[in-house]
């Protein structure tokens, strides 16, 4: 597992396995985010099974499954409403952290400055420069 930093209460990173819950745990993280579907990867847990251990475990579970590129408004506004008011800091995780670092920074759009969003997005070793368009037309709505 390998967890990007990308504001004090964010962070985004790849497959999280049941394994992998005690060292988040330890790390402070209070509310885990899955942004993949099951069966897309062989040997990938089942989103069910890790939530099951992450609730009894005592994170706050959300899984937005979505696919590579289809972020869609309904996706965006379920990952704004997982950020809404949950315990931080908040992990949001996939198969490389691209679609999660993208959700954030399309849920985040409108709040935050969109150079500020690509900026964040780089320093977590993500280039988010061709979603700014996108970014900007929801921070004019």
């Amino acid at each position: 597992m390998d967890i990007k930093t990308v504001t004090p209460s964010f962070s985004v990173a790849d497959q999280v396995t049941e394994a992998d819950l005690a060292q988040l745990k330890a790390a402070g993280y209070r509310t885990l985010i899955c942004n993949r579907h099951d069966d897309e990867a062989e040997g990938q847990p089942a989103a069910e099974m890790l939530a099951t251990e992450a609730r009894a475990q005592g994170f706050d579970w959300h899984w937005i499954p979505i696919s590579s590129g289809q972020f869609t408004d309904e996706a965006v506004a379920a990952f704004t409403q997982a950020l809404v008011g949950k315990e931080e800091p908040v992990l949001a995780f996939c198969r490389t952290g691209t679609r999660s670092i993208t959700l954030w920074a399309l849920a985040q759009a409108g709040r935050q400055p969109t150079m500020e969003l690509v900026r964040l997005a780089a320093g977590a070793g993500y280039d988010l420069s061709a979603l700014a368009p996108r970014l900007n037309a929801v921070s004019t709505k």
